[in-house]
């Protein structure tokens, strides 16, 4: 930090502000308590400190990202052939070659700018304004245009703009959950404070990022952008981009294996041709092997799919940060969920009334007026029932919030629980300005946790009332009255009996609906008395009822966590709340582990080793009062356990959790600035929802990859198989390395992207999740890339050599070879997409999904286009040593290919590729 007196103008080690008197901090930092900052020092300091806004570490390059593309083992292998080439003269086949690998990079480059991009945009779309005091003016401007010595107003639903040293302060409450993990909003105050007090404990601060929940305030700004503590937070995050996820490690140790087989095969071919022909044309057939074998058209293929994945997600409110993820996600096995507003409306809804002796049930959900209240399922006239209409009318007036409509919803403009209270009035006919104007407030309580209650005192037209809300425990001990159900007043003759068997009994039945419980209360007042204390409500005052409310579970959440439970996926929830509240939750979306919902607090958690905890983190469902950094603890648990994680998380302290787990998901809207970097994917409408939706976009996009990858590497078999043979056997080679290049790139990429295109396969979240260690080419997935590589290495060597020896004309023999490879290609294409079946089950009605049928079409249309030109263009010829077939030779093709239907049809029976 930055003294900017004039004693004090260059940097000194950091000041504990919170131990500094107000005044001696305004004078440090040359401000004005009434009149704040100058003009002239408003332009010097933001020259000399910069804009408040977090800023990550530079960014590399664009050159070096491009070229980090090249790091895939598989294309370094390329780079180096196509060295090997340029070096032995062949300028032709290295350019070629290069290309190959050039468009690869390309590819992977244009993705992840476009990510970046998307990232960016989103960022600065969130903006957030301040209202603070400069030349002695109250003004309203964007937050990021602090420095320090501003002085900054804060009110009821402001956020804290910058790192305050608060100078003024009523009923000042700050939620500071992002920061520091308390889920409690704090209540401030502006004295004195010890050096050694903790972050969480200055209560004389205000920290960026923080959220008034209640009360008014005025701060001095002593800390700006990086500077702020959630700044070198942010600092302390690693800003590169870790691609690290199983399907990249799983590509990685395929690639590796896959390299060192064909290497060793190079090698063989290249001193076995040495024996029987030409050094060059030893080196072309090692290059061929090489070029035949690498599957190049794979990572271009690869990064299409997770592109194309990341695309469907985005339409399903699921951003992307890091491509591997895509595909993570259909791998989860276990998915740990906040509860505040992704698996609930993140709105507090009163939905039960005890009062007169009576139960009520209120319907409707949120801050919406829309609703009603009833009794035994009857609609309640409130006429009628005098205690009721007295019991909400009461959480009207003991009230400092007001409903608003933004963006066509309705807002709680302070506390949450206030905003439910004033919802459930507006359900009964009440209006808030109306009942304000009826019943002027004159003084009040505000709310405070060493007393668990507020009061306020009104002019009411039976003379001045105090009404008071508050916890049932501080509120009936105060009680030696209650209404009966037509609202007169009754004198407890058996208190504590009655306590214990009628409104106890109430408030434990709502406790354990997972309901939160307010009593309510009143009591006449002298005509002459103008204000309220506490001594006035010690006793006396008259029982009107009890309110329940709970942030109610969004619909769509609970038929996604069904969802996911048929799918083999747990779902836990984390959460600051009471584990009471969270196990109501849990039951209504029905989420458990075999039946039971069984749920630990942080404090239980606290005094686990590693092996107790990852026991019971197998077998718990809710996991309540947790710190953010025990949600590191659970990850790793679960991780030790061979889970795959995804974690939500929105709060500064949920990073390294984040960070941790295999998907670390954030919230779009409620998600700080730290959360976001941390995360792989962003929810755009902080919705569990969206999660199960991707999940269910992952394991399609797996499922296609996996696809792709059994429909390249049996070409490359085939390649590879016949350029082996042909050298021990010293014949011929059936197929060059530029045609290799030719089939693998550029065929067997317009043939291989449409099934990126393909649509999620029935039942695919009905299916468990596919075991984390299962290896891409399992053993079924082998068998069937050696079928038909073998199908292909037939095909590839018979036509060759039969038109070879009845022609003479090896240039025809190796286009004839090409194209009855590719014919085959195409009938094998077709047995593994699912253009026939669902054009089957489109013209029979069964199909519910309007999908991209035409993809594959296009693809095969691409793929003839590409052949045709590869025989019949000249230039083609001449670089590829091709030769134009007659109508008689495309026939034989086609009909040399046509067996793969039948050779296809056997090897499904055994993998199944849907």
């Amino acid at each position: 930090m930055v003294h900017l007196s004039t004693t004090a103008q260059r940097p000194v080690q950091p000041t504990a502000w919170h131990a500094l008197e107000s005044e001696k901090v305004l004078a440090l930092l040359d401000s004005d308590p009434e009149q704040g900052l100058s003009s002239a020092e408003i332009k010097e300091r933001t020259a000399r400190f910069g804009l408040n806004e977090l800023t990550g570490k530079k960014g590399k390059p664009w050159w070096v990202k491009f070229l980090l593309q090249y790091k895939q083992p598989l294309l370094i292998v390329l780079v180096g052939a196509g060295f090997v080439k340029f070096v032995t003269g062949s300028f032709v086949n290295a350019a070629v070659i290069w290309g190959v690998t050039t468009t690869n990079a390309i590819i992977g480059f244009i993705q992840e700018s476009k990510a970046e991009s998307a990232i960016a945009a989103l960022s600065k779309a969130v903006t957030t304004e301040a209202t603070i005091i400069r030349n002695g003016e109250k003004l309203r401007l964007p937050s990021r245009e602090l420095v320090p010595g501003d002085l900054v107003i804060l009110n009821s639903g402001d956020k804290v703009p910058a790192d305050l040293r608060l100078i003024k302060a009523r009923n000042l409450q700050v939620d500071e959950s992002a920061l520091t993990g308390e889920s409690v909003a704090v209540e401030k105050e502006v004295a004195l404070l010890k050096p050694e007090t903790s972050l969480a404990e200055r209560k004389n601060m205000a920290y960026a990022g923080g959220f008034v929940t209640f009360g008014q305030g005025i701060g001095v700004v002593i800390a700006t952008g990086t500077e702020t503590e959630t700044g070198k937070i942010s600092q302390l995050m690693e800003q590169h981009t870790n691609l690290s996820t199983p399907l990249t490690r799983k590509f990685d140790k395929f690639s590796l294996n896959w390299l060192r087989v064909v290497l060793f095969l190079a090698a063989l071919t290249f001193v076995v041709g040495l024996n029987n022909r030409p050094f060059q044309d030893a080196l072309e057939a090692a290059v061929a092997l090489i070029v035949g074998s690498i599957p190049e058209g794979l990572p271009a293929v690869m990064t299409i799919t997770l592109a194309i994945g990341v695309s469907r997600m985005a339409r399903r409110h699921a951003i992307i940060r890091k491509l591997p993820a895509v595909e993570t996600l259909g791998g989860a096995t276990v998915i740990c969920s906040d509860k505040t507003g992704t698996l609930t409306e993140n709105q507090m809804t009163v939905q039960a009334i005890f009062a007169g002796g009576h139960q009520y049930a209120v319907t409707g959900i949120g801050y919406s007026p829309e609703g009603q209240i009833l009794q035994d399922e009857r609609l309640v006239n409130l006429d009628k029932a005098s205690a009721l209409r007295q019991c909400i009318r009461a959480g009207m007036l003991c009230n400092d919030s007001h409903l608003e409509i933004k963006n066509g919803r309705w807002m709680v403009m302070g506390d949450p629980t206030e905003g439910a209270l004033i919802a459930a009035a507006k359900k009964a006919g009440f209006l808030q300005n109306e009942l304000q104007q009826e019943r002027p407030r004159l003084d009040s309580i505000p709310f405070e946790s060493d007393y668990q209650y507020m009061a306020t005192l009104h002019q009411t037209p039976r003379g001045k009332t105090i009404y008071v809300k508050g916890s049932a425990e501080a509120i009936l001990k105060r009680c030696t009255w209650m209404l009966n159900d037509g609202g007169a007043i009754k004198p407890l003759d058996c208190l504590e009996t009655l306590r214990e068997t009628t409104i106890e009994r109430e408030v434990n039945i709502m406790a354990r609906q997972g309901l939160r419980v307010l009593a309510f209360a009143k009591k006449f007042v002298p005509d002459n008395q103008e204000t309220v204390d506490h001594a006035d409500i010690e006793s006396g005052l008259i029982f009107l009822g009890l309110q329940g409310m709970i942030d109610p579970p969004r619909e769509s959440a609970t038929k996604a966590v069904q969802a996911c439970q048929q799918a083999g996926i747990q779902v836990k929830m984390i959460t600051g709340d009471h584990a009471i509240t969270a196990q109501a939750i849990a039951r209504r979306m029905g989420i458990n582990k075999n039946g039971a919902v069984l749920a630990f607090s942080g404090a239980e958690l606290a005094h686990m080793d590693k092996e107790e905890l990852a026991n019971v983190v197998e077998d718990g469902v809710v996991f309540a009062r947790v710190a953010p950094e025990q949600k590191l603890r659970l990850v790793e648990a679960l991780q030790s356990k061979g889970e795959i994680v995804a974690m939500t998380g929105d709060g500064v302290n949920d990073a390294p959790a984040l960070k941790q787990a295999d998907i670390g998901i954030a919230m779009g809207q409620a998600g700080t600035e730290v959360a976001k970097e941390a995360a792989d994917m962003l929810l755009t409408d902080d919705n569990f929802a969206s999660i199960e939706a991707a999940v269910e976009e992952g394991r399609a996009v797996y499922k296609n990859l996996i696809k792709a990858i059994c429909f390249i590497l049996p070409v490359n078999g085939g390649e590879s198989m016949t350029v082996l043979l042909s050298t021990l056997l010293g014949m011929e080679l059936p197929i060059l390395s530029l045609q290799i290049l030719w089939l693998n790139m550029l065929n067997s990429i317009t043939m291989t992207v449409p099934l990126a295109f393909e649509p999620k396969a029935a039942g695919v979240m009905k299916q468990p999740p596919r075991d984390p260690k299962e290896p891409i080419l399992s053993r079924s997935r082998v068998g069937r890339i050696l079928a038909i590589s073998l199908f292909n290495w037939i095909v590839i060597f018979s036509v060759f050599e039969t038109v070879r020896r009845s022609t003479g004309n090896i240039d025809l023999a190796r286009t004839m070879a090409i194209n009855s490879l590719i014919a085959g290609r195409i009938f094998y294409l077709l047995s593994i997409s699912q253009l026939i079946p669902n054009l089957i089950a489109k013209m029979d009605g069964t199909l519910e999904e309007n999908v991209d049928i035409p993809a594959i079409g296009l693809g095969i249309v691409g793929a003839i286009i590409l052949q045709i030109i590869f025989a019949h263009v000249p230039l083609i010829n001449d670089i590829f040593y091709t030769a134009p077939l007659t109508f008689n030779q495309w026939l034989t093709c086609l009909v040399v290919g046509s067996p793969m239907i039948l050779w296809a049809a056997i090897v499904n029976r055994f993998d199944p590729p849907n």
